[in-house]
């Protein structure tokens, strides 16, 4: 029997440990399996991480093993070789194809039922390869994609307009990675088109603006990895937030990585589009309107990534 308030993090380096905590403060599940090929590891975060229990909610969080996992509501993989400074999220595939190639079918043989959330970089190809060797239903495999670089684009965009973040509605899709692309034709605050948003706050030079938030959008990975090392914080927030629209059956949109089956022409690639996301996993994916330049970026983003996943033996 599947239970919906039991989850599983397999990898807790930093993005794992920070993933558990983030599911920790938001009180979604009483039980929490930690995984990782360092035992000792798993063991010192659930311990740490128990500590704080009594300042918030009741969960049980031990480090356990494949078999604690089959009645898992969610699992969620951030386990893989991190990108160093300089290297981009597709020179670790070879790496981390071979990693989940002994993760996923331990999965596959505890008859788990529940949902893979891959966040393991780069996010798109190792979301195809778990759905490949997992032979799950797409819908039950699916990438934290672009979640993250949209909630970057409406900060940035936020602090740009000097208005909160949450009321500003825009979309990074595509590739989690160099080739993603800003959906400007659709960014609004609270309705309001973003280039009539910007004039009412004394901003005219969009293109300016466009292009400068875009890259830093897209290079803030690069930014922050060079300063610090590894980026953790944001992506395990955008875990939390994953998780909370399954657990709470929400039907949210988020740019999630799924299977496109002819969506946008875009087919047999996982990419990041605008999702229905719910207690099924990747529910329904979104042709939102593009405009010609975006339409023709996006096709590009997903060419990229079919050159990358040629190369792989999957």
């Amino acid at each position: 029997m599947m239970n919906i308030q039991k989850a599983a993090v397999i990898g807790c380096g930093f993005v794992g440990a920070s993933s558990a905590f983030s599911l920790m403060q938001k009180g979604l599940f009483s039980e929490l399996v930690l995984i990782d090929a360092n035992q000792a590891k798993a063991e010192g975060e659930a311990m740490d991480l128990s500590h704080g229990r009594p300042y918030t909610h009741p969960m049980q969080i031990y480090a356990g093993t494949y078999d604690d996992i089959s009645d898992c509501a969610l699992i969620v993989i951030t386990a893989g070789a991190n990108q160093k400074p300089g290297e981009t999220r597709l020179d670790l595939v070879h790496k981390n194809v071979g990693i989940f190639k002994t993760i996923i079918p331990e999965i596959t043989k505890r008859n788990f039922e529940g949902i893979l959330l891959i966040v393991a970089n780069p996010v798109d190809i190792l979301t195809y390869a778990a759905l490949k060797i997992s032979g799950y239903p797409k819908e039950r495999v699916f990438g934290s994609g672009t979640v993250l670089d949209s909630a970057r684009f409406k900060y940035l965009l936020s602090e740009h307009l000097n208005v909160d973040s949450r009321s500003v509605h825009a979309y990074i899709i595509g590739e989690h990675g160099d080739s993603e692309l800003a959906v400007w034709s659709g960014a609004n605050v609270s309705g309001i088109g973003v280039n009539d948003f910007c004039e009412l706050r004394g901003h005219y030079d969009h293109e300016e603006a466009m292009d400068r938030i875009y890259r830093q959008v897209r290079d803030s990975a690069y930014e922050i990895i060079e300063r610090k090392g590894a980026t953790y914080y944001g992506v395990a927030m955008a875990v939390a937030r994953i998780a909370e629209c399954i657990v709470r059956n929400e039907h949210s949109v988020l740019p999630v990585s799924s299977l496109m089956q002819g969506e946008y022409g875009m087919d047999d690639i996982c990419i990041s589009v605008p999702t229905i996301v719910s207690q099924d996993g990747a529910e329904q994916v979104l042709e939102i309107p593009l405009n010609e330049e975006e339409k023709e970026k996006l096709l590009q983003s997903a060419k990229e990534l079919h050159e990358v996943l040629a190369g792989l033996d999957l």
